[in-house]
């Protein structure tokens, strides 16, 4: 079950269609990945079988895009806030990286999958570090989907770095103030080489950003869901794809 925002209601009845278009498709699709534990709970299961469920629901989501031919899918896998959950629940989803890419990173290769990362990588744990890079330096020769995972990610230091690099430019003389505009600071996002996303979707129902991609989801299409993440599955995938096709975007014109 979607969340219709009041705004969006009115575009999404003129153009009521409910089957999915290979046209038209999103070239960037970001997900925030909400509801592991909250599944869990409703399961009387402990936190980290939800994420551990989560897992299923990436390769799914990512067989999915290959599918469908998508450029590039972000996943926000872990947030700089997140290093606030329990020390126990933190040191778990650490080793899922290793986990799941120790079952599924032959099939990334196979299917042309190219293995990404945006956010502070050097912060997290060493074994950590070590299967994201494995998986970066197997699939770096792809020319396929991007799977662009967000660990140790904030919006928020993203900007701050932002500012940083160019407050030093200008003090090494290699840029002034009048030179600053929207594309020097694109230019130095972590996303610097991919296309904002078209397409935002949220699970869980909740309906906030959670300080994700500030500045390139600004035009981005929002689709909010009350499905818990572990189960959401290509059907739910199909349905904010097609949820999509059925706006019409207008980058503030008419």
């Amino acid at each position: 079950m979607s969340i219709r925002l009041p705004f969006l209601n009115k575009i999404t009845k003129r153009t009521s269609k409910n089957e999915l278009s290979t046209e038209n498709l999103p070239d960037h699709v970001a997900i925030i990945m909400d509801g592991n534990g909250r599944w869990a709970k409703k399961r009387g299961l402990p936190r980290a079988a939800g994420h551990k469920e989560g897992m299923k629901t990436i390769k799914k989501v990512v067989r999915k895009a290959v599918e469908l031919n998508l450029e590039t899918l972000t996943l926000y896998a872990f947030s700089t806030e997140n290093w606030k959950r329990p020390k126990s629940e933190v040191e778990y989803i650490m080793k899922l990286p290793s986990q799941f890419l120790d079952t599924y990173l032959d099939e990334l290769v196979e299917n042309d999958v190219q293995v990404r990362t945006i956010g502070d990588f050097s912060a997290l744990p060493e074994h950590t570090q070590q299967a994201v890079q494995t998986s970066i330096d197997r699939t770096a020769k792809n020319n396929g989907l991007i799977l662009n995972f967000a660990l140790n990610y904030g919006s928020r230091n993203e900007m701050v770095d932002v500012m940083k690099e160019i407050a030093q430019d200008i003090n090494d003389n290699k840029l002034t103030i009048d030179n600053i505009d929207e594309e020097s600071i694109r230019k130095r996002l972590y996303t610097c080489h991919l296309k904002d996303p078209d397409l935002l979707i949220r699970t869980s129902g909740e309906i906030r950003l959670s300080n994700f991609l500030l500045w390139q989801v600004a035009y981005s299409e929002f689709y909010f869901t009350e499905v818990l993440w572990p189960d959401f599955d290509e059907v739910e995938f199909e349905k904010s794809l097609i949820e999509y096709q059925n706006r019409k975007r207008r980058y503030g014109g008419i």
